[in-house]
């Protein structure tokens, strides 16, 4: 045994006499987080981009990201539908002035990665890099949002990738949800409700890409969140001078989304996966706008009916059932009406019992099971203290701002969120429940092994059964 070895075993000796920790006690818990909100300053680019800067000179650190505002529902037709994802993936396939490979290698060489993304309402780019590099890896990611080249050979590459992962997704019962949900809650004419398929990947040809990319990537409709290692005022100039050649343009879309369909009466959804050992669950209903009033309410209902480890659903169904690793609920908050959705995957042979359970809570929730003020009390706690948490990093306080801007959000909107939600009432949670559970319009969607679970399931009487392929249409039998 070294010396040094020697060293830390005696020190370790030495330490373990002086602690005297009684382990029949709970510990006491630590300090509360503090708040910490950081400034920015907001000003406009040349070409029109907003841009918002926050210093932070702790780490010699910069996030650096390019936000548009609208996506894929908003610049995506119902036939190529995957074309805002596969032209993301294509920003990295080369430039004017670099291939793929020599982008790759460049970056490598900065120490960071640049990554694109166009999600269903927002496309981002954007990096982390250290303050030194952060010129370069700029003037590498202008180069990447206004030279492209989309190469023929990439794009069939991605393609075939893209298939690959559709076919494998078939024989994943939370892929398969995931898909199936949305179609029996929007209907195919509703964006929502319009999945990426084979067909729609297919169909998408390079002029699609160029199209998309045209028409997309604007920064009429963008803001550029910087935050970090740097000074507001010069950071901006560095800014202007690596985005010169993005022309202006472009407007923030309206969000008109077209009238959901009338709901149904509550429906069980069954999809047959023969052999499956458990079965997914998605229980809801279309929801809110994120822009909605009751938001701070929703987040506390929402907290103590599936929010948090501690939560209604999850303490029945896995701590005191066993029915599952895990059960959950939330709302999928945007710009539009995001779905309302309660479920995980459960144990096959206790699919009906799970199920009994879901409409026990989901109908408590709703007052016939009173929120006690402990319940109360330790949902609001949850909210407020893992706030903190989002100011921790570069990265965190870049995703913070950019969230305020997206979402059409006071600037004050950190500093008043906890008087907010502590103000929150259990009459609050109550008729937020009612209003946005509709017990009697419930999507209950299941993936599962039909032969062993439709009878139970039907012998529940809770609703009726409709068995659907994993596209959401209805089978035959």
């Amino acid at each position: 045994m070294t010396r040094t070895l020697l060293s830390i075993v005696a020190l370790s000796l030495t330490l373990a006499g002086q602690q005297t920790l009684d382990r029949s006690k709970i510990p006491p818990p630590g300090k509360l987080p503090v708040l910490r909100v950081p400034t920015w300053t907001k000003t406009t680019i040349d070409n029109g981009a907003d841009l918002i800067v926050s210093e932070k000179h702790d780490l010699p650190l910069v996030s650096f990201t390019i936000t548009i505002v609208g996506g894929a529902d908003q610049f995506e037709s119902a036939g190529k539908r995957g074309v805002a994802s596969v032209t993301a993936s294509m920003l990295n396939e080369g430039t004017r002035t670099r291939d793929g490979e020599a982008l790759s290698n460049a970056l490598q060489l900065l120490g960071t990665s640049i990554s694109v993304s166009v999600g269903s309402e927002t496309g981002s780019i954007g990096f982390v890099s250290t303050t030194g590099k952060f010129p370069q890896t700029l003037d590498i990611l202008a180069d990447m949002l206004v030279n492209p080249t989309f190469p023929a050979d990439a794009l069939e590459r991605l393609r075939g990738q893209r298939l690959v992962a559709l076919e494998q997704a078939k024989a994943q019962p939370n892929a398969i949800a995931g898909r199936v949900y949305p179609r029996v809650l929007y209907g195919a004419s509703h964006p929502f409700g319009q999945p990426i398929t084979e067909t729609t990947v297919k169909a998408i040809t390079r002029d699609d890409v160029v199209a998309f990319h045209k028409a997309f990537f604007q920064p009429g409709r963008a803001v550029v969140t910087v935050v970090g290692d740097v000074s507001a005022a010069a950071v901006k100039t560095t800014i202007e001078h690596a985005l010169a050649a993005w022309p202006k343009g472009g407007e923030k879309p309206a969000f008109t989304y077209p009238s959901l369909p009338p709901p149904s009466s509550m429906t069980i959804y069954l999809v047959d996966k023969p052999g499956a050992a458990q079965s997914t669950f998605a229980i809801g209903n279309p929801g809110p706008p994120r822009n909605t009033p009751d938001y701070y309410s929703l987040q506390v209902m929402n907290t103590i009916l599936g929010g948090m480890f501690q939560s209604r659903l999850n303490a029945n169904i896995r701590e005191e059932k066993g029915y599952s690793y895990g059960v959950n609920s939330g709302f999928a908050y945007g710009k539009g009406p995001g779905a309302f959705r309660a479920g995980g995957d459960i144990v096959s042979a206790k699919s009906d019992a799970a199920l009994v359970e879901f409409m026990k809570e989901l109908r408590g929730i709703g007052g016939s099971r009173p929120v006690t003020d402990d319940e109360l009390s330790m949902a609001k706690d949850s909210l407020i203290q893992r706030l903190p948490a989002q100011f921790a990093s570069v990265q965190g306080i870049n995703g913070a701002i950019t969230t305020l801007w997206t979402q059409t959000l006071p600037g004050d909107y950190y500093q008043q969120y906890g008087a907010k939600i502590g103000a929150v009432t259990k009459e609050d949670v109550v008729r937020v429940a009612k209003q946005y559970i509709d017990l009697d319009h419930l999507a209950i969607v299941i993936v599962g092994d039909r032969a062993s679970i439709e009878a139970p399931l039907k012998a529940t009487g809770i609703a009726p059964i409709v068995v659907t392929d994993i596209e959401g249409n209805r089978s035959g039998s």
